[in-house]
């Protein structure tokens, strides 16, 4: 009995330190995050909050025609995904999974249908208590996040007081290839062009 008791104490003690690693939030680019079928428009944008804000229920997303909802998440550089936290109430509109695409910016309901990086099947967590794992391999680089809640359990809307995102961030790079790739490409035509018309001067 007294080991399940210190578990217990051991969860709760460590819960705010462990809310303190959830500021990849402040990482996301904002004003260009959508939230698809959302009831209230800019709704999806308030459940990326602070962890101490995460019982904040006068801020949340509902979904509107259906059940479904889809966030697309761009940040601010690339971030490394370690953990995950979806907190509604404990009703029946608390989304039952959670699909993840990585990279692929500007997903419609029409996009759904491609495969996943990662699904994850969903419990009803009204506290915060539960994290979900990424694959660390598979989304150790990623500058845009898709989160797809296809389902709840069973009410005819879905809704979402806090998504927690835990992880590291590091500024995006300079494409430099890209500036290089550039500057080749009119020498060859050059090349091609010059060659062209010594071809055509032969011929008169």
């Amino acid at each position: 009995m007294s080991h399940s008791h210190c578990d217990h104490d051991h969860s709760h003690d460590n819960l705010d330190e462990i809310g303190i690693q959830y500021n990849l939030f402040e990482k996301i680019d904002m004003e260009n995050l959508q939230c698809l079928n959302e009831s209230v428009d800019g709704a999806g944008k308030t459940v990326f909050k602070p962890w101490d804000k995460r019982f904040d229920r006068t801020e949340y997303v509902e979904s509107d025609a259906d059940e479904e909802l889809l966030f697309n998440i761009p940040f601010t550089g690339n971030i490394k995904i370690k953990g995950l936290r979806i907190l509604s109430e404990d009703s029946d509109s608390h989304p039952a999974k959670l699909r993840l695409f990585k990279n692929k910016p500007n997903m419609t309901f029409d996009d759904v249908s491609l495969e996943p990086d990662q699904v994850f099947e969903l419990q009803k967590d009204s506290e915060g208590l539960l994290e979900y794992s990424p694959k660390i391999v598979t989304f150790s680089s990623v500058s845009h996040l898709t989160m797809h809640f296809p389902i709840n359990f069973g009410a005819e809307t879905t809704k979402i007081f806090y998504i927690g995102l835990r992880g590291e961030w590091t500024p995006a790079h300079k494409h430099g290839v890209t500036i290089c790739t550039y500057e080749a490409r009119p020498n060859l035509e050059d090349h091609k062009l010059r060659h062209l018309d010594s071809v055509s001067k032969a011929i008169q």
